[in-house]
């Protein structure tokens, strides 16, 4: 007799424990559909004009980075380009006294 004192006290305690994990994990789901129907609150017109007008500002610096960038490359490949000729019509001995000079 006082063994199935234990086991029925031993069954109480573990439906008792999953009693409880089953209602935390179905709380939790109920939880996160409510949230999901819910939804976020609707943004007004202001916000999205706002989140427009920034996001124009940073194309258009993006654009005037993108210019400087590519200009610049060229800048320097052209200079690049005349230090070559300037290079190649000088005599070869002068050339060659600029390079150990330096």
């Amino acid at each position: 007799m006082h063994e199935q004192v234990i086991i029925a006290m031993t069954i109480v305690a573990m439906c008792l424990i999953a009693g409880m994990t089953l209602n935390g994990i179905v709380g939790k789901v109920v939880d996160a559909r409510r949230l999901r129907h819910e939804g976020r609150p609707a943004t007004d017109g202001t916000e999205v004009r706002a989140i427009a007008e920034r996001q124009a500002a940073i194309e258009d610096r993006l654009r005037v980075l993108e210019r400087i960038a590519t200009d610049r490359g060229s800048l320097l490949a052209d200079e690049i380009e005349s230090l070559r000729r300037e290079t190649a019509a000088l005599p070869q001995a002068t050339r060659r006294d600029e390079v150990t000079a330096q």
